[in-house]
């Protein structure tokens, strides 16, 4: 039997759908498997284990859904069996039906009933990695009851007691507010005094990233590495770090999954719907006494910057670090 997965499009998303794949691993053991990821996130799919073939799909390659429609129609000579469609576009149902595969499944959302050969309902108010396994069980009509979320990173040698921080994120109602941050990177600074920050984003990042160091105190100890790694190398120096510190981004859900202590700094976004899915080594930390919280607004319309970053407490970040930095 061959297999073909359409994995969603945002990097947080990607790691939380490997428990699908996961799962069609249990349910199909002699299955060959592949995977359809966007191109920039290619790197990623190298550390999910169990991929026969990783198809990369690039929006500007393949524009439009004219694009996307050659895209995959240049995937029936493959003859799949079975096309797992886990976002919920109209391109990606369009995607699918070009695939040829003889059984397509999805979710009921914008024209998945007419391009697919089974859609179920979207669940409401799962976590992510619920959702996903939930197309499965519907399809199958079994129940999936491990659930697991694991990348396979080789790790580097080890940078001596460094901490990982990523401030960043797509949304600015995410995004650590500059002032915010640069008063907890001095509060780390001055308490874990032999430890190494290294900081990380994309290259757009880089900037922020700058401004975040600007002028502080301990700059050897203090690194930008905003653009200086790729998504495998960012997954395997995580999986080395004493912890990661993350606001709520794709990075969290990758130090999750490659086994990292993470903790994870809550502004906009519903902690039980998008956390880090393992809570082995997980802390959350929001405010949590803002009327607002939480909001899923990608945009804070009430204060501009997001008053439920700004309000975070440093004292409890610093107690979440220490359970990893031997400072107890």
């Amino acid at each position: 039997m061959k297999i073909l997965i359409r994995l969603p499009n945002w990097l947080g998303d990607v790691v939380m759908s490997t428990a699908f794949v996961n799962a069609v691993r249990q349910l199909y053991p002699g299955a060959s498997i592949d995977i359809i990821i966007k191109k920039e996130l290619g790197g990623i799919a190298k550390l999910i284990p169990g991929l026969n073939h990783i198809h990369l799909f690039s929006k500007q390659e393949y524009s439009g859904l004219g694009g996307v429609y050659r895209f995959g129609k240049n995937l029936r000579s493959q003859q799949y069996d079975i096309y797992f469609n886990l976002p919920h576009s109209l391109s990606s149902f369009v995607m699918a039906w070009a695939s040829g595969a003889k059984q397509r499944v999805g979710f009921n959302k914008e024209g998945g009933f007419f391009l697919l050969t089974r859609s179920f309902k979207k669940p409401a108010n799962l976590h992510r990695v619920d959702e996903y396994v939930s197309l499965l069980e519907n399809f199958t009509g079994k129940p999936i009851n491990y659930k697991v979320i694991k990348l396979q990173a080789d790790p580097p040698p080890a940078i001596k007691d460094s901490v990982i921080i990523n401030f960043n994120s797509e949304a600015s109602s995410r995004r650590m507010p500059l002032e915010k941050g640069r008063s907890i990177i001095k509060a780390l600074a001055a308490t874990f005094k032999d430890t190494t920050f290294l900081f990380v984003g994309s290259p757009k990042e880089a900037a922020f990233v700058n401004e975040l160091l600007a002028g502080l105190d301990n700059t050897d100890r203090l690194q930008n590495l905003a653009g200086k790694t790729d998504l495998t190398g960012l997954a395997e120096l995580m999986a080395r770090s004493k912890a990661v510190l993350t606001t709520d981004s794709g990075p969290a859900h990758l130090a999750n999954a490659v086994g990292a202590p993470t903790i994870v700094l809550f502004g906009a976004g519903n902690e039980n719907n998008t956390a880090p899915y393992n809570k082995q080594e997980l802390t959350i930390i929001r405010y949590g006494e803002l009327i607002c919280e939480p909001c899923v607004r990608n945009t804070c319309k009430l204060y501009g910057i997001p008053k439920c970053m700004e309000m975070l407490d440093e004292i409890k970040i610093i107690n979440a670090l220490s359970l990893y930095l031997n400072y107890a």
